[in-house]
């Protein structure tokens, strides 16, 4: 049984040390501070043993990895799993010294209890760790992508209430004969301003009765915990918050968006269900020129009925860019090779039930401008005290349709909104971050170009980089599971495919 994992200075001070069965602080520290005073600095050990317990240790530069077992313990996999905690720890310290070790303590107490749990070690791997630290989650940028995209649908709706109040108020204005107040650059700012904070306010007002209404609580004292009990103090922040002109959007619940549309798994999910899922990271030149694009996909399979285990997944591989692919360990690489065909090594064995397993991924790394999904060309000039921005994109790979597309342009701040001159789509002004969001809902072959021209103070630097995220169900590399069939007798598998293709970086520098 492994009793500790501590990492300690050559005197016996422990740095981090994680207990994995009952024992005091004073225990670890006192057996800690005995380990220097054991060694037998003449001879070169791995590992040196009192009455009670071992330690198996590694020197690293200034440092000591150190692991207290008992003394029945299996020295053999012991050494082994002293080498996984020595890797582990270069992953998230830059340097082996006291007060790198110290910073990254949380992280490094994290990984170890990936390694060992209750004594005992784990069956895992550094890629391993790496991943289950990470903790990332689909589901959670799922949700977040489609909150943000219904915060975006309730301020477009706000900027076409307001559009639609200022053309009332100037239509009642020219009735009225009264001086409109927009005539001359000076007076057009100010009472544009005035405008806006009053149309602001008005649309509030409108919003708020969209806010579902809270649930009925049953009368009578209750002790239960209230987890809504600072339900109160964040109204009161966002009430707040108005009042000083800040623009609060509720997010409206039963609008449909097209994230939600795109990302939401299908209707009917099968026994044997696929996820797909592609990533991409790319980098562009402003002047031109791919800089970089990586883009990595895998196949998830989902099985969550047993008569179903003992399958073979048909891939169909259509992609002629040079894609590089890889099968798990367990799968039949001769078969996959052969016939494209996704089994296991053993036919005898099942695959795994109620888990989502990782059968085939495959990476695409390139230089290669054709091989652009979507080109942005964002082109600058001065003009006098402010620039003219002209920014268009064009899909290159028309079998794609992207969803959900915002192209991000930064603004130099302390000069005001935009004046934007021709757009196709949508676009926000975020002042906080000077961001200017260039919102389109859909590009496929039917729409795959579109400009946009505005003006503001600034250079031709403060423009970039520009950033781009989307999303979509057709992938890039096009692998697709075209049938699944049993093992005994190849008779046809009914099932279900969900496939996204997520972007992780884009952009033009």
């Amino acid at each position: 049984v492994l009793l500790a994992a501590a990492v300690c200075t050559k005197a016996g001070k422990a740095i981090v040390s994680r207990q994995f069965v009952e024992m005091t602080r004073t225990r670890i520290e006192g057996l800690l501070a005995a380990f220097p005073k054991l060694m037998n600095t003449g001879k070169q050990h791995t590992f040196v043993e009192t009455e009670s317990v071992r330690y198996v240790y590694q020197p690293m530069e200034k440092l000591y990895m150190v692991l207290i077992t008992t003394k029945n313990s299996n020295i053999l996999e012991d050494l082994e799993t002293l080498r996984l905690f020595s890797r582990v720890i270069p992953e998230y310290c830059r340097a082996l010294e006291e007060n790198e070790i110290s910073e990254h303590c949380f992280d490094l107490i994290f990984a170890f209890d990936e390694i060992v749990a209750l004594g005992y070690r784990e069956n895992v791997n550094l890629a391993q760790i790496r991943t289950f630290t990470e903790m990332d989650s689909h589901e959670e940028k799922v949700f977040r992508a489609v909150r943000e995209t219904q915060e975006r649908e309730a301020k477009a709706e706000m900027r076409r209430k307001a559009k639609e109040l200022q053309q009332a108020r100037r239509d009642a204005e020219r009735q009225g004969k009264k001086a409109p107040g927009f005539g001359g650059f000076g007076s057009s700012a100010v009472s544009g301003g005035t405008t806006a904070a009053m149309i602001t306010e008005t649309i509030i007002e409108t919003e708020k009765p969209k806010v579902a209404p809270a649930p009925a609580r049953p009368s009578g004292p209750s002790k239960a915990l209230k987890l809504g009990a600072k339900g109160k103090e964040v109204d009161n922040f966002v009430d707040k918050l108005k009042s000083e002109g800040e623009t609060i959007m509720t997010s409206v619940g039963k609008r449909s968006t097209e994230a939600a549309k795109v990302l939401a798994p299908p209707v009917n999910v099968e026994s044997v269900h696929m996820k797909i899922e592609e990533k991409i990271s790319l980098t562009c030149g402003r002047d031109g020129g791919l800089q970089n694009m990586e883009l990595h996909g895998m196949i998830m399979l989902h099985i969550s009925d047993e008569k179903f285990a003992r399958i073979r997944l048909h891939v169909e591989n259509e992609d002629k860019r040079g894609v590089q692919l890889q099968t798990h360990p367990n799968v039949d690489k001769k078969l996959f090779t052969a016939e494209s065909q996704i089994g296991l090594k053993n036919p005898e064995k099942s695959f795994p039930i109620n888990s989502d397993v990782g059968v085939l991924k495959w990476r695409l790394q390139t230089t290669e401008e054709s091989f652009i999904p979507l080109t942005i060309n964002c082109w600058p000039s001065e003009s006098g005290n402010s620039c003219d921005v002209n920014i268009e994109y064009e899909l290159q790979e028309e079998s794609l349709e992207l969803n959900d597309v915002i192209i991000t342009i930064p603004l130099p701040s302390g000069v005001g909104a935009p004046v934007i001159g021709e757009i196709d789509g949508e676009y926000r002004h975020d002042s906080r971050r000077n961001l200017l969001e260039w919102c389109l809902p859909v590009i496929d072959a039917k729409n795959k170009s579109g400009s946009l021209e505005f003006s503001i103070a600034g250079q031709p630097n403060d423009f970039f980089p520009v950033q781009v995220s989307f999303v979509s169900k057709k992938n890039y590399c096009n692998i697709q599971v075209t049938k699944v069939t049993q093992v005994d007798g190849n008779s046809p598998v009914r099932f279900s495919t969900e496939t996204t293709f997520l972007v992780d970086k884009y952009e033009i520098l």
